[in-house]
């Protein structure tokens, strides 16, 4: 199956010769009652139940559309390129079986409540403008009845707005910001990704027993929501560790040459550099610091990185420290058979974070539709709100109802130095830091600052 972002689906087909006269507009999309889907969606949500119209729920026809909008350009497409790798397969179990599909008690394997799976693709081009573009096309002319994705926070955040206001539900993918699930958080969005916040608390223990204590950091941020965040949490907690915050300094993102603002870091007389940067951002920065010798004088942190990310650094990444979403190398159950399947569908490639995060979240959607019986998004999100779970690799999980935020544990780890690379290994991991160990209330840290929004049936 292959889609890209001219790809019109067979909904959006549908539409277009009336079959839902008059929508034109993102709002009023799939406003017929009832529906012929064979799970007996619809206006029926399935459990003889009777939704109104919202989004774009019901569906027309027999075949479910979900939308996937990643960057394929931009300085993040590396990580874009394997979250749509993740997303076409689990389309693929979700229609035939295979994979986690086939190990969920929720799911079948012959497609979601009786509809077949079908998508479309967009390119975010990693900017939050034309990832709103793309979603709204999705949304008005696709019909689709969820969308995911998202490489940045702004374009996570972006999108997860506009799902909020035309009710149909967005999966978050890779978003780091506190904001996303703190004061951008929206009802109609779910983050299984951990956050800056959870970021300082899981890293600022390791590096300070690592480099020591009472020492003065500079940090280079990508100038926009999640650069901002990693470095004011990376301020709070490394500063309450003792240590002392000399300068931090924004960098545009897409910055191709870090060397004016790595000479000044130098120049400042701390001890520790953060690079709070991310994907080819993030390869540049630490290649130019290395190639400038500036940890012959200073040590240096990544806040958070990944596979596509340290393959392109190479052997920069050294003796690095950062946080990830996953890794093939965690034992578990999930965990390896996720790095099989995978494998054997991508001639033996490796998965990154960014994938199985693109794989499980569409897999939770789906199973909540599963559980709820229906796709009318507010049952859906009910579904997820609480949920606990331990199935994706990661241990035991909660998807918190009070901010749609995922509790869970987060990997820290040191780069290997480039002898030592290669079959996919980049990193070794020296701490899985437990749900137990980072987070926070309902009241405290980004989520006092969550208003969920409404479910739209009230």
């Amino acid at each position: 199956m292959s889609h890209d972002d001219s790809t019109v689906s067979r909904r959006g087909l549908m539409k277009r010769a009336g079959a839902a006269s008059a929508v034109g507009l993102a709002g009023l999309a799939g406003c017929t009652e009832g529906g012929d889907g064979g799970g007996g969606g619809g206006g029926d949500g399935g459990d003889g139940t009777d939704y109104p119209s919202l989004g774009n729920f019901p569906i027309d026809g027999d075949t479910a559309t979900f939308g996937f909008n990643v960057p394929t350009s931009g300085p993040y497409s590396s990580e874009g390129e394997d979250e749509l790798r993740a997303y076409e397969l689990a389309v693929e179990h979700l229609n035939n079986g295979g994979g986690w599909v086939d190990e969920w008690d929720d799911l079948s394997g012959d497609g979601v409540l009786g509809y077949e799976i079908d998508y479309v693709e967009g390119d975010t081009n990693t900017d939050a403008s034309t990832a709103e573009q793309s979603a709204s096309r999705m949304i008005d002319r696709d019909g689709v009845i969820m969308f995911a994705g998202g490489s940045s926070s702004a374009v996570a955040i972006a999108q997860q707005g506009l799902a909020q206001r035309e009710k149909v539900m967005f999966t978050c993918c890779l978003t780091h910001s506190n904001d996303t699930t703190g004061g951008d958080c929206v009802r109609y969005s779910f983050r299984e990704m951990f956050n800056a916040y959870m970021t300082g608390q899981a890293l600022t223990p390791v590096v300070t027993e690592e480099y020591g204590d009472d020492l003065d950091f500079y940090q280079l941020y990508a100038d926009y929501s999640w650069g901002q965040t990693v470095q004011e949490s990376m301020k709070m907690f490394f500063e309450d560790a003792g240590w002392n915050q000399v300068e931090s300094v924004a960098t545009p993102l897409d910055t191709s040459d870090f060397s004016s603002y790595l000479s000044e870091a130098q120049s400042s007389g701390a001890d520790v550099l953060f690079l709070d940067h991310y994907g080819l951002d993030g390869a540049n920065s630490l290649t130019d610091a290395i190639d400038a010798g500036i940890d012959e004088d200073m040590e240096i942190v990544m806040p958070l990185y990944n596979r596509p990310m340290a393959e392109a650094a190479s052997g920069a990444i050294d003796g690095i420290y950062g946080t990830i979403a996953w890794d093939s190398q965690i034992d578990n159950e999930p965990s390896n058979s996720f790095t099989e399947f995978f494998g054997e569908a991508y001639d033996g490639r490796l998965p990154s974070g960014p994938a199985q995060l693109a794989y499980s979240g569409t897999l939770q959607y789906a199973a909540a539709v599963e559980r709820a019986g229906t796709f009318y998004p507010p049952e859906v999100i009910r579904q997820l709100e609480g949920y606990e779970y331990s199935n994706i690799g990661m241990g035991e999980e909660t998807m918190r109802a009070c901010d749609h935020q995922a509790q869970r544990a987060i990997p820290v780890v040191r780069g290997l130095p480039e002898s030592e690379q290669g079959d996919g290994s980049f990193f070794e991991i020296v701490d899985i830091t437990s749900r137990d160990d980072v987070g926070y209330g309902c009241d405290e840290g980004p989520a006092a600052e969550c208003e969920l929004g409404d479910y739209g049936d009230e």
